[in-house]
């Protein structure tokens, strides 16, 4: 498909910089293909919009701190180079977005801590042992394993997104923030944002309901912030991302199914990796690897029942996979009505309740 069918204008000032507080008055459009209507709620009314006997699925992964400021040593030449770590390759070797790439050379080293944080085991510092495509850099470090994650955890930053971090400077209260009330196994470089919505209170009201929770895991990726370059949808490539749904969660979400009730995956990464675990008559089963699913209009969902997730940037593959979902003209005429009534959008934004077009299953 052209890719500028997915593109909209959107102004500087509906890009959320700071989440709602309390997280669950985020606003929230529910979007229902198959009466055409959009309702304006708030995300603590998530538990009278669905029914008893479903099941949310939600992603427990937890943000690192994969933003790393670098020191480039060339013989006596020293240079600042910023690096967002995005993919782990082995244990000391990392995939990284590089700014300025254009300073950089294979076999260049990367000293880091230069700022005054240091880890508790040394200097950290790395190699540069490829150059990649569009400011990628595979980078290899001089720690490795537990040793390296503790070492980033010691000198790196919360990686906001860069149409937040562009704007204003990353905080304290981003470190809880930009984390979900889910976040338990450490491993993503960007948030599951739709998770960010939910609270305590909402979550008790949701079981007083009959609402079970499941969790699930995609480790996210930075690719996830990358608009789709490409003029036709067929020429993009999806960086891949791992996940995982055990044996346990899969045979729960199954009978879950079986006895009725919907499975409401809690944004776009539980959607990806039940999708990537999904047989083609629908049974989920259990699944721990790699996903590069792109999911574009015309996919056949087999998993998912209804997505709640967040307003999505222009000409994304997560525009594109949501209006395969609920329909492009429909997302589009949501997008617009959400653009003219107010809502705010992206990683800290709002929210919509998706829920299928008819002939996306």
């Amino acid at each position: 498909m052209r890719t500028d069918l997915f593109d909209f204008e959107l102004p500087e000032d509906r890009i959320a910089l700071t989440p709602a507080s309390p997280r669950d008055a985020a606003r929230l459009l529910a979007v229902r293909p198959q009466t055409g209507t959009l309702d304006d709620h708030v995300v603590r009314d998530l538990p009278q919009l669905l029914a008893p006997g479903d099941v949310l699925v939600v992603n427990d992964t937890r943000v690192i701190r994969a933003a790393l400021t670098g020191e480039r040593v060339r013989g006596e030449a020293r240079s600042k180079v910023s690096f967002n770590l995005h993919k782990r390759v082995d244990e000391s070797r990392w995939r990284a977005f590089a700014r300025p790439a254009k300073r950089l050379k294979v076999g260049d080293q990367i000293h880091f801590g230069h700022d005054g944080r240091v880890c508790l085991l040394g200097t950290l510092g790395a190699t540069v042992t490829e150059m990649r495509e569009g400011g990628e850099v595979e980078l290899r470090f001089n720690l490795h394993s537990a040793y390296l994650d503790e070492a980033i955890e010691a000198v790196g930053d919360l990686p906001l997104p860069p149409y937040i971090a562009a704007k204003r400077t990353p905080d304290d209260t981003d470190a809880e923030s930009y984390q979900t009330m889910f976040a338990a196994r450490e491993g993503a470089v960007a948030a599951p944002t739709a998770g960010l919505h939910f609270t305590p209170a909402l979550m008790a009201a949701l079981e007083a309901r009959g609402v079970a929770r499941h969790t699930v895991t995609l480790h996210v990726g930075a690719g996830t912030f990358l608009p789709v370059k490409a003029d036709d949808t067929a020429d993009h490539r999806m960086h891949a991302e791992w996940g995982e749904i055990t044996p346990e969660t899969a045979a729960a979400l199954n009978a879950a199914r079986a006895n009725g009730g919907r499975i409401v995956a809690i944004g776009t990464t539980a959607m990806r990796v039940l999708e990537s675990a999904a047989t083609a008559d629908g049974r989920i089963q259990a699944f721990s690897g790699e996903t590069d699913i792109f999911i574009t209009p015309g996919y056949r969902f087999k998993a998912v029942d209804v997505l709640l997730t967040n307003f999505h940037l222009p000409r994304s593959t997560l525009f594109m996979l949501v209006s395969a979902f609920s329909g492009l003209d429909l997302i589009q005429r949501a997008y617009a009505h959400a653009i003219a009534s107010g809502y705010r959008f992206y990683s800290y934004g709002d929210a919509c309740l998706l829920f299928p077009d008819t002939t996306s299953r």
